[in-house]
């Protein structure tokens, strides 16, 4: 299969016409968000969803998220209760999804069996300007099940290519890490998958929230609650930062912050910058380019500093884990 390539520089203007015929015909377009890239179909066309699971080589039992332009279109996807109707409007677009009732129309292939699906009103104008083209978009990040999650068009052609009908370059994600997910169908708000809005700005929203402990035997009820996923292929290890002196100028890659290189590894050669304290957006912007990085370096396995766990690090770390996990 060619794969199609549409690059897209204004997002409110340049033509995304093919990329909606693709997905309208039941093809799979992998396309920008301000998260990760997603790889989409039309949730109108089961056919079409199942094989983003073939493509990706995703366990079935892991649920899809669903991309929507407007809240109109979220209100023909699942059902938003009174209480929350105007907080949802308060915060979307954006990089956050909501778990809700599910609409009797959403097919068993994005909800993995559940009666409940996740629905996200992105902010990024191409993903908007697709969902209003074709239709709702069942989503997934567009990348080859448990490798890191794509954050520009190059990682997706590295890992999809040939693969599927079409992608849109639209230069790199802001976020660079995946959506928060919020169960709302619960007594109190739970946060399945912390992300780019924080645990601490959803108490400011909602008040009381929980954080979601993952069993080890429970099925999903969210993307990226259980499988390993986001790792290299390499052996990643989480060290503590006082630590990595240990990996200095060894056949080993260490990923660290600008402020521990200049601190405890300024010496050391093998080192590789994930971004800075100072502002730790730039982590979650680099942490998946990183972890690609590990495994195109001459390095035979890698450590990883270890972060605080609360606000946007908390989210990195709950990245991190899953990446090293058993290490």
């Amino acid at each position: 299969m060619k794969t199609k390539i549409i690059r897209v520089s204004n997002y409110y203007e340049d033509n995304i016409e093919e990329a909606c015929n693709i997905l309208k015909n039941g093809g799979l377009v992998a396309f920008p968000t301000e998260t990760v890239y997603g790889l989409g179909a039309l949730v109108s066309i089961p056919e079409a969803i199942r094989r983003i699971f073939l493509v990706k080589g995703r366990p079935f039992d892991n649920p899809l998220i669903v991309h929507v332009g407007s809240i109109e279109q979220m209100q023909m996807i699942c059902y938003i209760e009174e209480k929350y109707f105007e907080i949802i409007k308060k915060i979307t677009p954006g990089p956050i999804t909501f778990v809700l009732r599910k609409k009797e129309s959403v097919p068993v292939e994005i909800t993995a069996g559940l009666d409940t699906v996740g629905v996200r009103f992105p902010s990024h104008p191409i993903a908007q300007r697709l969902a209003l083209c074709a239709g709702a978009i069942a989503a997934p990040s567009a990348n080859l099940s448990g490798k890191p999650s794509p954050t520009n068009f190059e990682s997706v052609w590295e890992d999809l290519n040939g693969k599927i009908e079409c992608i849109i370059d639209g230069g790199e994600s802001v976020f660079g890490i995946e959506s928060t997910i919020i169960d709302l169908t619960k007594d109190m708000p739970i946060i399945l998958r912390p992300g780019p809005i924080t645990v601490e700005e959803l108490r400011e929203i909602f008040g009381k929230v929980e954080v979601y402990q993952t069993k080890e035997d429970e099925r999903p009820l969210a993307p990226g609650m259980k499988y390993k996923h986001y790792a290299p292929e390499k052996k990643l290890k989480l060290i503590d930062k006082d630590l990595l002196i240990n990996y200095a100028n060894k056949d080993v890659l260490i990923l660290c912050t600008k402020e521990t290189k200049e601190r405890y590894l300024s010496e050391a050669n093998n080192t590789y910058i994930i971004g800075s304290y100072a502002q730790p957006y730039t982590i979650a912007q680099n942490l998946y380019k990183s972890f690609r990085y590990i495994d195109k370096s001459p390095y035979q396995s890698a450590v990883i500093e270890r972060l605080p766990e609360y606000g946007i690090f908390f989210s990195i770390m709950n990245r991190i884990k899953k990446a090293s996990q058993g290490e």
